[in-house]
């Protein structure tokens, strides 16, 4: 009876031991699923390939410089009289703009002017006496003609008449320096009058600098006022060779400055440098930009962005689907059995977070997320 009774025990305990084990969480049967669901799609996010305009832009920290400037010297020194315009004024081509002490260049112009009327008087003097010479000379061969007087007396007359039309050339002369001294003379007295005088550009420009005050003595070329132009003016920036073989005269820019916030100025490649800066490996590029209510001031500090190439019809990517496989930069296309299908892809522009694909053709989506887990052919499952 007790014998009995062990054995049913013992049966009991295997027939739980054996239910529980088969419904522990752990069975093989749950294993096996669990490994199953971990083969499942990966989950990814994706984004339509997109066809249109993009453009390869370059920002680049630059500064506003006047186009054109001139500064306003005198040519000769003296004492400042008068100053007749001051900082910011608007200035007329060949308006005068200051006075220097005139009283030492008009003493010039008057002795210039007697030297010269000297010079006339030594001339008809010396005039006069040609005249007696040739008249002497004139009477002395009608007397060797009769045999009167000797050819050695006409030699001295000959002589004498020749010295008095050495002496009239001579005042001749002597007028000529005195007209070419008076001349002088009355420049460096125009000289007083300093005036605004650039050749080219517009007709109006403004006073940007004045370096001097009324009653202060000055040397000739000593800079008074600097004058510029500020419709148009030049955007200046410097790049290295990665970008110089990207640019060329004409292409188009927007300009912004801290001073306007958000607004863009259009620009335009004006001038490119033929040469780099050995110090910094860089070269010069000058962009035009119109400044018809003259907003913008030379020294302003600028972004100059430029458009360096431009495409109508691209075939568009967000710039997070570009992968790489095997040293290769491609995307995974969604197929329409929503598996991955890789390509391998030609790039060309950036712009923000997009990206162009010169080669192959695509279109449909791209995966932009979760291609790290991707390989081709790879069951995927879209998720937002």
């Amino acid at each position: 009876m007790y014998r009995s009774r062990v054995i049913n025990t013992g049966l009991m305990a295997c027939l739980l031991a054996f239910g529980l084990v088969a419904c522990s969480p752990y069975s093989e049967p749950e294993k096996r699923a669990g490994k199953t669901h971990s083969n499942d799609a990966v989950p990814v996010e994706v984004a339509p390939v997109e066809h249109g305009p993009i453009e390869l832009h370059r920002s680049f920290t630059s500064t506003l410089e006047a186009q054109a400037e001139f500064v306003v010297a005198p040519k000769v020194s003296g004492l400042i009289k008068q100053l007749h315009v001051d900082l910011a004024d608007s200035v007329q081509r060949d308006q005068i703009v200051a006075l220097l002490d005139d009283a030492e260049y008009v003493q010039e112009v008057a002795q210039a002017e007697a030297e010269l009327a000297v010079a006339k008087a030594n001339h008809s003097e010396a005039h006069s006496l040609l005249n007696i010479a040739e008249r002497e000379l004139k009477r002395l061969h009608t007397l060797r003609e009769r045999g009167d007087i000797s050819e050695s007396q006409l030699d001295a007359a000959r002589a004498e008449q020749l010295a008095k039309q050495a002496a009239v050339d001579v005042s001749l002369a002597e007028i000529t320096r005195a007209e070419a001294e008076l001349a002088a003379a009355r420049i460096r007295l125009s000289y007083t009058q300093v005036r605004a005088g650039w050749q080219d550009g517009r007709q109006t420009r403004l006073v940007a600098e004045r370096h001097v005050d009324t009653g202060e003595t000055v040397a000739a070329n000593t800079p008074l006022y600097r004058i510029v132009e500020l419709d148009p003016l030049t955007v200046v920036f410097h790049v290295t060779e990665r970008d110089y073989a990207h640019l060329q005269p004409g292409q188009t820019a927007t300009i912004h400055t801290d001073a306007y916030g958000d607004e863009a100025f259009s620009a335009r490649v004006a001038r490119i440098a033929p040469v780099f800066r050995e110090s910094t490996r860089q070269a010069r590029v000058e962009l035009t930009v119109d400044n018809p209510e003259q907003r913008l001031k030379p020294g302003m500090f600028a972004r100059a962005t430029v458009i360096l190439q431009h495409v109508d019809d691209a075939t568009i990517v967000p710039l997070q689907a570009l992968t790489r496989r095997d040293e290769r930069d491609g995307v995974f296309v969604v197929g329409n059995d929503q598996t991955a299908i890789w390509h391998a892809v030609e790039i060309g522009i950036e712009q923000d977070d997009r990206l162009q694909i010169i080669s192959p053709p695509l279109s449909g989506q791209v995966v932009t997320l979760g291609q790290q887990a991707l390989d081709h052919g790879s069951a995927l499952r879209v998720v937002e």
